[in-house]
This record gives C-alpha cells, structure tokens and sequence, in this order.
C-alpha cells in the first residue's frame, strides 16, 4: 500500500489551498536544500528568522484584527401578547431590569423592560403607549454585549447585570438643564453635552465605609435651622397632604441651601408644576447650578419609577466627584405608587392596603444610595416629600418611609389654614442627627421653646374661653406671654433667607 504524500498530496482542495498566496501566504523564495536543513534539525532552527512561522504569525494577527471588525449576532423574540400594562416576549431571554425595544411599523420604536417572566415568555412593561405594536412585532435587546478587548485597548469586564444594563448621562453636563426619565432634554436647549454616563443601579456602600455625619447643613429655612437642624449626608422625609406648602417649602431649600450641587426629582406630580417650579421657584440662578429630572403623573409606570432612580444616579456621580449635593425628589410616595401599578400588573398580590411586597423592598434600596459616600467622597443631603392621604400619618408609604429616614418634618393642615407659613409642626417633627452636629447650649434653647409651644396648644382651649387662672403653671405663664414670638420665629416669608447663624441669634432672644 502507497502512502500519501502528506506535504502536499492529502487532498486536492490543500494542495489548491497550499498554492493560493492569499489563503495562507505559502513560503516562497527557499531552496530545496534549505527546507531538507530545516527539517533535518528543525530543533536548531531560530524561530524569529524562520520566514514560514513569521508569516503565519502576521496571517493570525491580521485575523484576530478582523474578528473585532465582526458585528455581534443579533437574537430577537417575537411578542405573543399584549394586555393592559404588560407585553409578552418569547423567543428571547433577558434578566430582570433588561432593556429592550420593539420595532414599529411606521419607523418608530417602543422601548419596554424585563419586569418578570413566566416560564420561557418574558413579562415587559412599556414606556410608552404601545399604538402601533403589531402581534409578531420583533424584539430585541438594548444590552452592552461584552466582548473580548483589544489588546491595546483593554477596559474592565462589565461583571454586573446592571453594568451591561442600558446606561444614561450624568455629570457637569446636566447642569442647568432639565431632562426626562430616559435622559432626553425637555428644554429645547440642544443636546447633553456629556460622555460620561451610568447604569441606575448605583454600587451599594459598605456601611462601615460610610462617613458619619458630622457637619451641619445650611438650608436657610429659621424653623429647620434651629429647631430640626439638619447634618450634612442626612435623609429627611417631608410630610404633607395636598394644599399644604410642601413645594414652596421644597423651593426655599432649594435656593438658600449651601450646596454645590441641587438635583430635583419631580416624581408623578402635576405636569404644570414642573414650569412653575423651574421658574417661579428655583428662578435662574437655581438652575444654574441644578438638574431638574421630570416624570410627571402623565407618563408611564415606569418612567415614574425610572425617573427617581435616575435622579438618584446622578447624584451619586456627583458625590463621586467628592461635590455636596442637596436632592430633592417630590415626591416618594408617587414612586411607590407606580411600584405598585407595575407589580399589581404582573400578578404579584397585594399585602397593606394594596400595596404588594416589593413596593415595602423598593423604598429602603433608593433611600439608602444617598447620603454621605466613603471617607473622601461628598454627601448627598435628601428631602423626599411623602404625602400623606386625608393627612394620616399612619398611612403605609408614610410610615414605612419613617422608619428608613433619618427624620421627618411635617406639615400641618391647621397651621397652614391659620396663614402659619412655613406649617411645619414642630411637635410631631424630628431630626435624628441633630443631637450630633449640634452644641448642648442649642440643644436646650430648642427643647425649651418646643416646651413651651407644646405647653400652649395642650391649654389653648381652657386660654380661649377664660378658664386658666394665671399662676396655675409658671411653665404656660411663659408660653402665653411669649406666644406671638414663638409664632413670629416659627413662621418665614418665602423671599426671606434665614441662615444659621441668625437663625440661633433669633432662637436665644426668643426664648431669653
């Protein structure tokens, strides 16, 4: 039997292959005589001078190169149903948070996102209305797909799901500009003019990495200032039913706060108080140094729920850059709203007054991305409005939000009916950081005049028909003969400033 001749004989495609200088640049130019020495003692041949090997080795490069040029496989699912809120994919598989669009007819597209799944079909919430969806429609992912670097230019691998998750701009950029939920510009100023962009899902904070807080904030407003002092890095909830001065009060921390950076989050409210808070209330020296991110109530679910997380991203890009920022998002209580319309929509039960488990989950995860990042890094100061419905404080977004906050001011329908502006109760309010960042002599003056003001609506009922005999009770003898100062302290014009020091000036003679 006749061996094949396995240099160039195996089979007559290798032997086309073996003469074609494109396919595989076979060596030329080297005498039979030489290539008998190679093979003789090919364990003294000099790799780096052997012509074949050397050209291989351009051949393998230039083929790595063309691999990168390579576009990545694009799978797309089909959707088999839509109903109500939710669309229906199969055919694809995403996780949960992933982004994806659907195609339309007309050009257009509809953007949507893994809520859940069912088996091999994937659950999709919409951020837009779904006129033109068609049954069949394709689908396909937003993904970052990872591939391999190149080597000269490598980047660390994305190893979280929210990393490859579909990213929105942050940074100087956005200020002085206002932006939706999906990071497009609502002011018709042109485009962001910023590269920089993150996921909205931030990194969680070791606890013990966090920075205490040891510095007092400055926002300007007499009755917070003395009374609720607020710390740099601290979350605060403000509590409030509809009419009662929630936004001006969120205006007027929002102009006199000392901060380097304001981001605002209007969350589910009115579409017409987005304009009005812009201009009336933060005017254009605010909005210089702000991002304004508005979801008004007339949008999506999720955009809602989008819109907070978003805000909360950009500011912790900027704590980031070792900057103080003061957010204000209005308000908490229409972000768990829109959790709720989003997990009643894919079958999850209700638990608390509708209001399904994941709502009570969602709420501590945005909370505690603020504030003070890692020794070295800013603050992110927080004021989240919660809104309090028929005024009961034990409604279950209200209480469930007290338990996660590092205080609470409320706002009194009375107070507010009575012309006492700003209404903040200072009976039922709290600052948990005050008895830190505050001095002993503060300490006391506040709970004497908070003594006092308690003191008189206990008896205001006996003072108003002429019941109480003076000299029953030194303490209301001191309550009744300073109640207009107490009143005229507790109360601020919306154009007045009143800073921290002034503001102690004030609390001293008023008790003094």
């Amino acid at each position: 039997m006749t061996e094949p001749n396995t240099a160039v004989d195996a089979s007559p495609e290798l032997a086309e292959a073996l003469n074609n200088d494109v396919a595989i640049a076979p060596v030329t130019g080297v005498d039979t005589a030489t290539a008998q020495a190679d093979a003789a003692a090919p364990h003294t041949q000099d790799l780096p001078h052997n012509v074949h090997n050397q050209r291989w080795q351009s051949y393998l490069k230039d083929c790595r190169e063309l691999i990168h040029l390579v576009e990545p496989l694009e799978v797309a699912g089909r959707i088999v149903k839509v109903t109500g809120l939710i669309m229906v994919a199969t055919g694809i598989k995403m996780p949960i948070g992933g982004a994806c669009f659907i195609p339309l007819q007309d050009g257009g597209r509809v953007e949507a996102e893994v809520v859940g799944f069912d088996g091999e079909n994937l659950l999709l919430m919409p951020q837009s209305a779904v006129d033109g969806v068609v049954p069949g429609a394709k689908v396909f992912s937003m993904e970052i797909t990872e591939t391999l670097p190149k080597p000269q230019f490598g980047r660390p691998p994305r190893r979280r799901a929210q990393d490859r998750a579909r990213h929105f701009p942050v940074g100087d950029g956005l200020l002085g500009r206002v932006v939706d939920a999906a990071g497009n510009p609502l002011d018709n100023l042109g485009p962001i003019s910023t590269e920089v962009t993150a996921p909205l899902s931030g990194r969680v904070i070791n606890p013990l990495m966090r920075a205490p807080i040891e510095e007092t904030l400055d926002v300007g407003v007499r009755a917070i200032n003395a009374m609720l002092t607020v710390g740099r890095g601290q979350r605060l909830g403000l509590f409030a039913g509809s009419g009662v001065g929630k936004s001006v009060l969120l205006g007027m921390m929002a102009r006199y706060t000392t901060a380097d950076v304001i981001v605002v989050g209007l969350i589910g409210e009115r579409g017409r108080e987005v304009q009005e808070f812009i201009e009336q209330i933060l005017g254009p020296e605010g909005l210089a140094r702000s991002v304004v991110v508005a979801a008004p109530a007339d949008v999506s679910a999720l955009m809602r729920l989008q819109g907070a997380n978003y805000a909360t991203a950009i500011a912790e890009r900027f704590r980031q850059q070792g900057k103080n920022v003061l957010l204000i998002m209005d308000s908490l209580t229409r972000y768990a709203m829109a959790q709720r319309e989003i997990a009643l929509a894919i079958g999850e039960p209700p638990a608390t007054k509708g209001y399904p488990p994941s709502v009570f989950a969602k709420l501590p995860a945005l909370v505690e991305r603020t504030g003070n990042g890692a020794r070295g890094e800013g603050s992110i100061t927080a004021f989240y409005t919660v809104l309090t419905e028929g005024d009961d404080q034990q409604d279950p977004i209200a209480d469930s939000a007290r338990a996660i906050l590092d205080g609470h001011i409320v706002l009194n329908r009375t107070l507010a009916e009575s012309g006492h502006y700003p209404a903040i109760d200072i009976e039922q309010s709290i600052s948990r950081a005050m008895h830190n960042i505050t001095s002993k002599e503060h300490q006391q003056a506040a709970r004497l005049l908070k003594q006092l003001y308690s003191r008189y609506l206990r008896n205001q009922d006996l003072i108003a028909v002429g019941a109480y005999q003076p000299g029953s009770d030194p303490m209301l003898d001191i309550a009744i003969k300073k109640r207009d100062q107490i009143n005229a302290f507790l109360q601020q014009d919306i154009d007045e400033a009143a800073y921290m020091q002034d503001s102690l000036q004030q609390l001293a003679n008023t008790i003094g």
